[in-house]
């Protein structure tokens, strides 16, 4: 009834023809005499209480049943409802004219048309190519709020025309709203322009914004400067291959990646296997949101900040053989990591595939095969030895930035109660370690230093003397001040989300404000106390 009511401007007409009333006896409802009264009336509808309305698939179909409501071949279909309308006095006063039925001008509403959409756009109702190649379909994408308007009705026009459904699955998303949480109105101001994004940060970064958001559950969250996150990421990725590009990082024909020998080769490698397994199985079933996390995480985090940070010391050796390798491993992870981002990001994957071969490519990325790495080895030994290094580095960086050191400044490095596997994996990653972490020296010791902040990292316990760089009791302050004031915050908004009146009257996007900055406020309470408990 909805989709009928709603009055349109076009879309599929109604199905319906309007004529004068007759009782049983073929008797009119108005008689002669009556109709100019009624035609000069102020009624304005063409269906009213003295019409007879007329149901079918075609006009000829309808023509057949006026002339036996009427008995009278002389039945013809108007071109308006006002020709209709004029031609009934004429005719029942006895007029030598035909009786001419006119059809109901409202269309039925635009989700009508729509259902048709799966098999009306391939030609149907002929039986054309296109047809029989494309329906059913495989996955429909579309917003939980048109379940009932859309999908419905064409799983409905499907069975109904088509005899089979239009698709098998489903993928449901939830609403698109605006950056602090609030649905898109154009009363309100807030709606959000694609094309705008798309010009000001390309349309590589919204189309990842989207897959980033578009988990199930939540509500998508878009503006501009989520967009110009994704913006700043592919300037890093362009970077990346910049960096690639300066060192000498060519794809080399023939170049098998299970036979690298350098710990960090071998560990890069096992992360990009595990990146496109991760991947391929989340695009599989259909978790994009999950599948656009992991690839910005194997991007961003181990490709960019730390594998080419680790390469940066050995491209700067003096040994040929390890720069030959992680130049040739370098290239190959690019390679793979730009065909796991072409889904998400076609634009920019499409232009490094084409600039970062010397030698023409066979194909376009969008022509190329998924990568599948599952055959390669998982060089356990090499992965547990970076994530060692890197566990190290992230510790030094969390302490320096919790405790107010200085970028500037750089301080030396104990390991304390180290076992023997320990101080060789600070032995062999020296350079990364010291370059990375910003020390000038990284030792193992039998105890720590007075005035060392502290953390511990496997068996071992790492030290960094902060005594001549922070001055310990003005720091302890600093950290106690801003933890109560976090705290109160805490405080605040644990009253405000309890209070069922406030929870009650407070619109949703207000109620997810308020506790994403609670939960803000927490995790930073939580870094402050680790802070003072290094301090202790």
């Amino acid at each position: 009834p909805w989709c009928i009511s709603r009055q349109l401007w076009w879309g599929h007409q109604i199905p319906a023809w309007y004529g004068p009333k007759v009782d049983r006896e073929g008797n009119y409802d108005l008689a002669p005499s009556d109709y100019p009264e009624f035609l000069a009336s102020k009624e304005t509808l063409p269906v009213g209480p003295t019409t007879r309305m007329f149901i079918g698939e075609t006009e000829d179909e309808v023509l057949t049943q006026a002339r036996f409501c009427y008995k009278t071949q002389k039945v013809s279909i108007a071109q308006s409802p006002e020709e209709g309308l004029a031609s009934i006095g004429r005719y029942v006063s006895g007029q030598n004219e035909e009786l001419k039925l006119w059809r109901d001008p409202d269309v039925l509403d635009t989700w009508f048309s729509s259902a048709l959409w799966p098999f009306s756009t391939l030609g149907w109702p002929e039986k054309t190519h296109e047809l029989a190649r494309y329906y059913p379909t495989s996955v429909l994408v579309t917003g939980f709020d048109i379940i009932f308007f859309w999908v419905a009705r064409m799983m409905m026009m499907g069975l109904w025309f088509m005899d089979e459904v239009p698709f098998h699955t489903v993928f449901i998303h939830t609403r698109v709203l605006d950056e602090k949480g609030a649905k898109m109105s154009k009363t309100k101001g807030n709606v959000v322009d694609p094309l705008d994004l798309i010009d000001e940060f390309g349309a590589d970064a919204l189309r990842f914004t989207l897959a980033l958001a578009a988990g199930q559950g939540r509500d998508m969250r878009i503006g501009a400067s989520r967009v110009e996150i994704n913006r700043n990421f592919a300037t890093k990725l362009w970077n990346a291959a910049r960096f690639c590009e300066m060192n000498g990082c060519e794809t080399k024909a023939g170049f098998d990646p299970s036979e690298v020998s350098l710990t960090a080769n071998q560990w890069i490698v096992a992360e990009t296997a595990r990146a496109v397994g991760e991947v391929t199985q989340k695009l599989e079933a259909l978790r994009f949101n999950d599948a656009a996390a992991a690839v910005y995480h194997f991007v961003y985090d181990i490709f960019c900040d730390w594998y080419l940070e680790i390469a940066k010391p050995i491209f700067a050796s003096t040994d040929e053989a390890a720069k030959s390798e992680t130049r040739a491993t370098a290239a190959w992870a690019r390679d793979r990591l730009v065909e796991l981002l072409h889904p998400f990001m076609p634009f920019i994957t499409e232009e490094l595939w084409a600039r970062t071969s010397i030698a023409p490519r066979d194909k376009l990325l969008i022509e190329s095969a998924w990568p599948d790495l599952s055959s390669l080895p998982k060089f356990e030994d090499a992965c547990r030895d970076t994530q060692w290094v890197i566990d190290l580095v992230s510790g030094v960086r969390s302490v320096r930035a919790e405790m107010n050191v200085p970028p500037s400044a750089k301080i030396d490095l104990v390991l304390a109660n180290a076992s023997a596997q320990s101080k060789e994996l600070l032995k062999r990653g020296q350079s990364v370690i010291l370059q990375l972490a910003r020390l000038t020296s990284a030792k193992p010791a039998d105890a720590l230093l007075k005035g060392s902040a502290q953390f511990v990292l496997a068996e071992a316990t790492v030290g960094l003397p902060l005594g001549d760089v922070i001055d310990f009791a003005k720091e302890r302050a600093r950290l106690e001040k801003e933890l109560k004031k976090a705290e109160d915050e805490i405080v605040r908004f644990d009253a405000k989300l309890n209070n069922e009146q406030f929870v009650s009257r407070a619109p949703e996007d207000v109620l997810t404000e308020q506790r994403e900055k609670r939960a803000e406020a927490s995790a930073l309470a939580a870094r402050l106390s680790e802070a003072l408990k290094r301090l202790a």
